[in-house]
């Protein structure tokens, strides 16, 4: 297996890139296309970050490249405002490289 980066994009409903309505049950709806979507161009959907009521999401997925992501929202006709390479920041991933001092 390729190794892979991750990425997130963001949704807003300010933006007309988060739908002006969205219940759970759409969105169940809506996911499971997203997935095939994904499946097709090789991305891996890790984590949706979702506000109904603000009408923002924010997705964490697993890909090659950002592109990738891309294509996988073209699919499916979800527009989004960006898309961008994420490291990981946990204490276990940083700050436990710190040398002690």
């Amino acid at each position: 297996m390729k190794p892979m980066r991750f990425f997130l994009d963001t949704h807003d409903r300010n933006q007309k890139t988060f739908p002006s309505k969205l219940s759970v049950d759409d969105f169940e709806k809506f996911y499971a296309l997203y997935e095939k979507a994904c499946y097709e161009e090789n991305v891996v959907p890790l984590r949706i970050h979702v506000s109904y009521e603000a009408g923002r999401a924010f997705c964490l997925n697993m890909a090659d490249n950002a592109e990738a992501v891309k294509r996988a929202h073209e699919r499916v006709g979800l527009p989004f405002d960006s898309i961008v390479e994420v490291t990981t920041a946990t204490p276990g991933d940083t700050f436990f490289r710190r040398k002690a001092g």
